[in-house]
């Protein structure tokens, strides 16, 4: 299935709250993302997108996952700090309705080189849940590693969970 990546926009906002709209989507990701998401969340957030912006001296890239012309999903890296200054975290999620049609790896991809041609990191990792074989598959499709599980290192829903790193080094990415 074709799909693009693109930076957010405000007219976005009514198809992300839409899309994210899920608790299936929002049970594998941060607490910070709402369930349900409303339309009121879907704005904050392409707006924060757009303030923080992508520019050269931005420390992340926020891309919205267009298919059939619509924002079906979000993928984003950010760079970290202190110590962890040469890495960054992959965040992603994708619409139920698209799951399974090799867009989020292809994205992953994407967004990867984008990221090492931006920032001068040497590492790009990702912290899926350990009950979302999902996530971990497009991980391991788009080339990262995986390093290890973080045994109930969260808490999400009223649990305590697992979960896991992934990795991806500069000289693995195909630049």
């Amino acid at each position: 299935m074709e799909f693009i990546l693109r930076k957010w926009q405000p007219e976005d906002a009514r198809d992300l709250a839409e899309a994210a709209d899920n608790p299936k989507i929002a049970g594998n990701l941060r607490n910070v993302f709402p369930n349900p998401y409303r339309l009121e969340d879907a704005e904050w957030f392409i707006n924060d997108c757009i303030s923080k912006g992508d520019e050269a001296q931005s420390l992340q890239i926020t891309r919205a996952i267009v298919v059939d012309g619509k924002a079906a999903g979000g993928i984003g890296i950010t760079v970290k700090d202190d110590v962890f200054a040469k890495s960054a975290e992959l965040g992603y999620w994708l619409c139920e309705d698209y799951w399974r049609q090799g867009i989020t790896s292809r994205a992953v991809k994407m967004i990867c080189k984008e990221a090492f041609e931006k920032f001068d990191i040497v590492r790009i990792f990702a912290e899926p849940f350990d009950y979302n074989a999902g996530s971990r598959g497009v991980l391991e499709k788009a080339g990262f590693t995986y390093e290890g599980t973080m045994r109930n290192g969260i808490y999400k829903n009223g649990k305590v969970h697992s979960y896991c790193v992934y990795s991806l080094l500069r000289e693995e990415a195909d630049l």
